[in-house]
């Protein structure tokens, strides 16, 4: 019955280097029950002789423990713990043969499953068409709106430097941003960046009134697909023509003299200085 093994693999999100991080996980289990936890504390029951101070190691309660030990037990070929009486938490605790078999089993599929992930891994880091895919899901962030692009153009100053972004349909986002971190960042025109930009930091307008004069850089118009209200503030999401949403949290009110719904047309507005770069990890894109 152990020879049904469940491999269970997900594709991290992290915003770790990931040169530490590999891109697909996985963890061994064993006829949906045999799992690191359980072969944990059987190793540590191994180790010392004792359910009360395996459970310790393994991070559970002794009934915890306990309940683990019964469970495997009952549905296994062979018992794989014996235990001596010695009082409520006392008493010897051993691995049978058939623990012991377990356990090395466990071991050896352990090796083969870790060489099968670097394999997989790998293959992962080999095709530029799925690392272009991944790359893009491996930033964490609290700002609402992350918009990924192509650094078109770079304009530095002997303080400041401006980066223009060219999204997917081709509207352009500038980031202003100290010469420094430019630098540290390393980016270049041709690389990839992230684009990050608060709700708050978004004024939206109404198209009806015609054109605005504004000093803020920014300006993506697109078409208001939700509204959702708070009953103080309105979360405004607009979808520009390349299929990309934008965010932005305004007064409820200011919603309501805007007329804005579903399906009318609007602009997105915001300072060059509202914008977070973020440059993607050159170990993901190989």
């Amino acid at each position: 019955m152990w020879s049904k093994i469940d491999s269970l693999m997900s594709v991290t999100e992290t915003n770790q280097d990931s040169s530490q991080q590999p891109l697909l996980e996985g963890e061994l289990r064993l006829a949906g029950i045999l799992d690191n936890r359980l072969i944990g504390l059987l190793r540590a029951i191994e180790q010392s002789g004792s359910i009360n101070q395996a459970a310790k190691q393994a991070g559970l309660s002794y009934k915890g423990a306990w309940q683990m030990i019964e469970r495997a037990n009952n549905l296994a070929p062979k018992v794989l713990i014996a235990t001596s009486t010695g009082g409520s938490k006392g008493g010897g605790t051993t691995l049978t043969v058939a623990g012991i078999s377990l356990l090395r089993l466990f071991s050896r599929l352990e090796e083969q499953h870790r060489a099968l992930l670097g394999q997989l891994n790998q293959s992962l880091q080999d095709d530029p068409d799925v690392m272009l895919l991944l790359k893009r899901q491996v930033i964490k962030t609290s700002a609402r709106n992350q918009l990924f692009g192509t650094i078109a153009r770079i304009k530095s100053g002997l303080v400041t430097a401006e980066v223009f972004v060219s999204l997917k349909g081709g509207e352009q986002i500038v980031s202003s941003l100290p010469l420094v971190t430019l630098l540290d960042l390393g980016l270049e025109v041709g690389g990839d960046a992230v684009v990050l930009v608060n709700a708050p930091d978004i004024l939206v307008l109404s198209d009806a009134g015609g054109r605005h004069a504004l000093s803020a850089r920014n300006r993506l118009a697109g078409q208001v697909i939700r509204i959702h209200v708070d009953g103080v503030d309105s979360e405004v999401v607009i979808q520009l023509p390349s299929g990309e949403t934008i965010a932005a949290t305004i007064t409820q009110v200011s919603a309501e003299t805007l007329e804005l719904k579903p399906g009318a047309e609007a602009t997105v507005v915001f300072k060059s200085n509202a914008v977070i770069l973020a440059a993607t990890l050159s170990t993901v894109s190989g």
